[in-house]
């Protein structure tokens, strides 16, 4: 292992646990220290980029296609090769990184479970901390918990392939700083998983595996492909050892994706449609456009024309390339109710069928509830094959940047922005609780929902729009709603649950963010000033 720490040391603003300490070691402290020197720098300008790019978009400029890397979407070359336990990932389970949803989830009727330190973690440090203790006893085979009652949950004999999602590149790690800035969450989540796990994942036939989230351009997928390279050659592994998924979840990246395939080519195994992600950045990015404001959330499905050019161009380009397709998040959770059960199914069954038929590789569930149900569609479309990368969509249309920035139809109701507002609220008041990953009304909420809920909001104030009975939708409106449904919440969860609740600053920070003149990119960056 190569030993060259010649920089300014990182500094730690609260006091090191003896916890803290079994993932903050000396060793792991200097690679992390290596990454922050050396990729800080370049991730701000990164950001920077993303700044100037929306500003570009505010003023009129549609997203599109990049005439520069014309001969990199016409060449003919596809990416290095892909493990063997990443070949069959049909059913994909995601959720928080705490003890006991670790190991049912690796428990769980999937190919992969992907242990995310982003959208359905609020990264309180010693949730993060303890995330990292988690995934390391996985990885070792020695993971085990014991509930109030005396139950104990331990891994079964091959349980799924791991792969841990980082958090985005715009999440600071507020509790880490290098030259008075806090480092990026991203690095940090990377290093402590990658230093701690590689001997013990490869030793068994494994890998460093990760899901890149919130990735807007080729350049951003370059930097991590440097990172990747470099922490390979910090501990003598073969270029390529490390591999990544990439979501495919905001609007800039549908129009850079074989760019992003490309400068990825020796880690990368493929892409994701990150579904509810993408609707948010539609609204975010487009959100100066006032013919493409989205309607009501429940009508914006994977059917509406945008949403299906977005699936199928990420399906033709990754098989082109010799990538995966991965599918989207059906974010519902079985019923006790045998008649809600029935309909929550046949939801997921028929959003499912169409992934497969439309040529993904696999998908993802955010339930375990639901892996039995999602395998045997799956099974049955995949039949003796482990992927569905034979289906190219060559006989498919090129799919044009009109198709993919198609305004959307559907109605905006009262029910809907009430609804927006009461799971806004709820989320919200969770994640600064220390809870990212949720159940509100039957769905399974993480940020992503949480944010296309505030910001379809924000845009139709934004835009002066009108509900289907005609009431425009105004500050006023969105108020005066707002106190309205506090009230609905406050009764649907009891007074000893509300009053015990954060459920005030939940409100205010909903109310400041809906109504400014400026959209907040992330909800997450504000709310971790809430969060411990």
């Amino acid at each position: 292992m190569n030993q060259q720490i010649t920089h300014a040391p990182l500094q730690f603003t609260r006091q090191l646990s003896s916890n803290d300490a079994l993932i903050l070691t000396d060793e792991a402290i200097d690679f992390l220290t290596e990454l922050v020197t050396r990729f800080s720098a370049p991730r701000h300008q990164l950001l920077q980029s993303r700044l100037e790019q929306q500003r570009r978009i505010d003023q009129g400029q549609l997203p599109d296609f990049i005439s520069e890397t014309h001969s990199i979407r016409e060449g003919e070359w596809k990416i290095k090769n892909i493990p063997a336990d990443l070949q069959d990932r049909r059913v994909e389970i995601t959720g928080p990184v705490e003890r006991k949803m670790v190991i049912n989830a690796l428990n769980a009727n999937v190919k992969v479970f992907m242990a995310d330190f982003e959208d359905s973690l609020a990264p309180d440090w010693n949730k993060v901390i303890e995330g990292q203790i988690n995934l390391r006893d996985a990885v070792n085979g020695t993971i085990s918990y014991t509930n109030e009652a005396g139950k104990i949950y331990q891994l079964k004999p091959d349980p799924a392939v791991l792969v841990c999602r980082v958090r985005g590149l715009h999440l600071p790690e507020k509790h880490v700083h290098w030259e008075g800035e806090p480092i990026p969450g991203g690095l940090f989540d990377f290093a402590m998983y990658f230093f701690h796990n590689y001997r013990a994942l490869l030793a068994k036939g494994s890998g460093p595996y990760f899901y890149l989230p919130k990735t807007q351009t080729y350049q951003e997928a370059a930097w991590w492909s440097d990172i990747f390279s470099f922490a390979e050659d910090y501990v003598d592994l073969p270029r390529g050892t490390i591999k990544a998924t990439v979501l495919i979840e905001t609007l800039p990246a549908v129009f850079q994706m074989d760019e992003i395939l490309y400068h990825l080519r020796s880690h990368i195994v493929g892409l994701n449609c990150g579904r509810w992600d993408y609707i948010f950045s539609y609204i975010k990015t487009l959100k100066n456009h006032p013919e493409r404001v989205l309607p009501d959330r429940q009508a914006v499905t994977m059917t509406q024309p945008f949403l299906s050019a977005y699936s199928r161009l990420l399906i033709k380009t990754c098989h082109r390339r010799g990538a995966f397709a991965m599918g989207g998040m059906a974010a519902f959770i079985p019923s006790k109710d045998a008649q809600r059960n029935e309909w929550v199914l046949n939801k997921v069954k028929s959003d499912k069928e169409l992934e497969a038929q439309n040529g993904h590789d696999g998908t993802w569930i955010a339930h375990p509830g639901l892996a039995d149900t999602v395998m045997a569609i799956f099974d049955r479309a995949l039949g003796e094959r482990k992927n569905q990368l034979d289906i190219s969509r060559d006989q498919d249309a090129p799919i044009t940047a009109s198709e993919l920035l198609e305004p959307c139809a559907g109605e905006r109701t009262e029910e809907g922005m009430r609804a927006n507002i009461r799971v806004a609220v709820q989320y919200i008041e969770a994640w600064i609780s220390g809870n990212g990953c949720v159940p509100i009304y039957g769905l399974m909420e993480d940020a992503a929902t949480a944010e296309i809920s505030r910001t379809s909001i924000w845009q139709w104030i934004h835009h002066g729009k009108t509900l289907s009975d005609g009431q425009p939708v105004t500050k006023a409106l969105f108020r005066k709603m707002l106190c309205e449904e506090m009230q609905v919440i406050q009764q649907e969860l009891g007074e000893q649950r509300f009053s015990a609740g954060r459920f005030s600053e939940a409100a205010a920070l909903m109310e400041r963010i809906t109504t400014q003149e400026e959209l907040v990119d992330f909800l997450t960056l504000p709310g971790y000033a809430l969060l411990a």
